[in-house]
């Protein structure tokens, strides 16, 4: 991990450096390349090439007469940075996309972050209905979406219901600091509903027949492009790269992972995948019972995409630059992304009570769980289903691997028990093995390498004893 220093300020700019050696990676620089960056910021080394402006879901070239937001030496602060309409990139209600990069000057390497937020697929979940869960902004991406949070000032804690402090990318968090939240990074917002796949505009009717027709854009493989041709446009190519999310945005990660990373040579490549897995579901299928998973996967990818029709959609373009990928097993992605990069680090971690992710999955395609009354009873369906489905038809295609690796702590008394990274690290140990979810972390986003970590919790008893935690009460109280 890098330990930052103050050296002094020369000429107005603070100087910072990287100092032990012991402690420097690939991509770290000393305090002479640091010094030069902040006097003069490093420019774009690789910027998107003509072979990568053409065929479907292209990249585009830099913008002109376009004003961005982005300052180059603006260190260590989130910028906002604006995306002209032409490249494609819009939010569900079609209001303009904007995306946010905190930069830093000691070191060229990179998390780039997709935020989370659920999903939606018809009238009710798409236009924020009360009682049912849906997807992220609506009504789009508000100007400074994602700041700077200082968790001493409760006038800066609107940045809480962003990912901003997660520890992946908050570098001031109090106690559960990572190496990532140090790197350059880029904060992917998430306003399509589509988890960064869809590329369809729907119009979706009012049920009830009150209110006016829906128009909705599920834009996310577009808004993926902008913001990866805006990086390489605008930024040095980073040395280690890591790509992650959350919910919605971790399934983002994982199916934009083959063509983003194609995007970029960096000799360390890592995907972490937070509690969005990709279940085994295949869609010619019937058999429900073993794969609990099917109408979901059906429903999403005809609301979202235009896959089995003519012309270019994200499921194609992605199995004819993926081999291995299949469309009609979308979990097929994990063995292909394997041979794909033989060489990176792959990993997912999630709690195996999910509330959240789970009611998705299931709750809306089985009649005998949406209309349960009993909730404890509803969530207890909800959890057979995941578990089932975690062991039958995730486990099997990740230990079939030589690079994804796997951590699944039981329950955690915060956000649904969704989300392992969101917040802090804490009530993530899985005490039957001895691990806990800072040290696979660190397992998995080592250029070092390594055997893959491999972990799941069978003690269905001991997470939910003493697992209370009144800080966490506080935070929801805040939210």
């Amino acid at each position: 991990m890098i330990k930052r220093v103050w050296l002094g300020a020369l000429g107005g700019a603070v100087f910072v450096a990287s100092v032990g050696a012991a402690y420097a990676e690939p991509g770290d620089y000393g305090p002479l390349r640091t010094y030069h960056n902040l006097v003069k910021p490093q420019k774009a080394d690789d910027p998107v090439s003509y072979q990568e402006r053409l065929g479907p879901y292209a990249l585009n070239a830099p913008t002109t007469g376009f004003e961005d937001g982005f300052v180059p030496d603006n260190y260590d602060q989130w910028q906002q940075v604006d995306v002209p309409a032409e490249t494609g990139a819009a939010c569900g209600n079609g209001t303009p996309y904007k995306f946010f990069v905190r930069r830093v000057a000691d070191n060229n390497n990179m998390l780039i972050y997709f935020e989370g937020g659920g999903a939606c697929w018809d009238y009710p979940s798409c236009s924020g209905a009360a009682g049912i869960r849906g997807a992220r902004n609506p009504d789009g991406i508000p100007d400074g979406y994602v700041q700077n949070v200082d968790l001493r000032n409760l006038e800066s804690f609107d940045g809480l219901d962003t990912a901003a402090v997660s520890p992946l990318i908050f570098p001031e968090h109090p106690y559960n600091q990572f190496k990532t939240a140090n790197w350059n990074m880029v904060y992917v917002p998430y306003c399509t509903g589509d988890i960064y796949v869809g590329d369809k505009v729907q119009v979706y009717e009012d049920p009830e027949g009150v209110e006016p027709d829906l128009v909705w854009n599920h834009n996310g493989l577009r808004n993926v492009q902008s913001v990866v041709s805006w990086v390489k446009n605008n930024l040095k190519s980073p040395t280690q790269l890591a790509v992650a999310g959350c919910s919605a945005g971790s399934i983002g990660a994982l199916l934009n992972y083959s063509k983003l990373r194609g995007h970029f040579e960096s000799p360390y490549g890592y995907l972490l995948d937070d509690s969005g897995p990709l279940f085994n579901a295949p869609l010619a299928s019937e058999d429900t019972d073993a794969y609990p998973s099917i109408p979901l996967h059906r429903e999403v990818i005809s609301q979202w995409t235009t896959y089995g029709e003519p012309g270019d959609n994200p499921i194609s373009a992605m199995a004819a630059i993926t081999p291995g990928f299949d469309p009609q097993r979308l979990a097929t992605v994990y063995g292909a992304l394997s041979s794909k990069f033989h060489d990176d680090r792959l990993g997912m971690t999630f709690f195996l009570a999910d509330g959240n992710f789970s009611s998705y999955s299931y709750e809306r395609f089985y009649p005998e769980i949406e209309n349960n009354p009993d909730d404890e009873a509803k969530l207890e369906q909800l959890r057979a289903l995941w578990q089932h489905d975690t062991q039958q038809n995730l486990l099997p295609l990740l230990d079939a691997t030589h690079n994804w690796s796997y951590h699944l702590p039981m329950f955690r008394d915060f956000n649904e028990s969704h989300c392992t990274t969101v917040l802090d690290l804490r009530y993530s140990e899985i005490e039957e093995l001895g691990t806990d979810l800072p040290g696979y972390l660190e397992s998995l986003i080592d250029y070092r390498g390594g055997p893959p970590m491999r972990g799941f919790e069978t003690d269905n008893v001991s997470d939910f004893i003493n697992n209370h935690d009144p800080f966490y009460d506080l935070i929801d109280r805040l939210l």
